[in-house]
């Protein structure tokens, strides 16, 4: 197991935070997903690819297909993706990926708490050499395929040759290039594999040793920018701790 499963698995139950903070952040998703390409999922992958993940959060279908029809909704709201990069306490890289209806507001927001730790937000892109984005699909394992074999082949579709296998859950996660989300996608489904869940995250490949002081100060900055309803996802470039 790599990298990008210790950095995830470290991070993992941070993100989302609580039930009801899920369910919003996802919701915003599916209004993107939706007015780029469609309220029907058959012909919309990414939003196929949404209600995976919901399902995977035990997000209600009803939530979901009222996120689908609010999003038809001539009064919703345009909800733009944005990004903010900048460095936060002890120099720690902190990369905020954001969903708004209003970017004065999130920006303000962002820079609020970036102030309150004496970090400092910088240009859009200016961190992005220290982040590899990333696409990620769970699907569970089947009997009889050989994943380095399988891998051999879905590298062909844009996947990346590190790979994580949860043998307890029975279940395989891959990273690929995010311009392939489409691509791998359509693999795995015409192939038969059920996919369990699907995202874009961002893997640190600087990662930088603090103290324990110093994580918790870093903690407590991630914490309040994820509290923030316009954020989806917040990733720094700080060695998870160890178990």
């Amino acid at each position: 197991m790599g990298r990008a499963f210790e950095y995830r698995k470290a991070t993992k139950l941070k993100r989302w935070g609580h039930m009801a903070r899920t369910f919003t952040k996802i919701g915003k998703q599916i209004a993107i997903a939706v007015k780029a390409g469609g309220p029907d999922p058959e012909n919309n992958p990414h939003l196929r690819a949404i209600i995976q993940t919901a399902k995977r959060e035990n997000m209600p279908n009803d939530n979901v297909q009222r996120a689908i029809k609010n999003a038809m909704g001539k009064d919703q709201s345009e909800y733009k993706e944005m990004t903010y990069e900048g460095y936060g306490p002890h120099g720690i890289a902190i990369f905020v990926d954001a969903a708004t209806d209003n970017t004065t507001r999130t920006v303000a927001n962002v820079r609020a708490v970036f102030n309150k730790f004496s970090g400092n937000l910088g240009t859009m892109g200016s961190l992005s050499f220290l982040f590899d984005h990333k696409c990620v699909f769970t699907f569970k394992k089947k009997d009889g395929v050989d994943m380095d074999e399988l891998i051999l082949e879905l590298i062909d579709f844009g996947v990346d040759d590190d790979y994580d296998v949860d043998e307890e859950e029975g279940e395989v996660t891959i990273y690929g290039d995010p311009k392939s989300f489409g691509d791998i996608q359509k693999y795995l489904e015409d192939n038969g594999f059920e996919v369990k869940g699907a995202e874009f995250t961002r893997i640190p490949n600087d990662l930088k040793d603090v103290t324990q002081e110093q994580r918790e100060t870093i903690d407590k900055m991630v914490d309040l920018l994820e509290d923030d309803d316009d954020v989806q996802n917040v990733y720094t470039n700080m060695k998870p701790a160890e178990e």
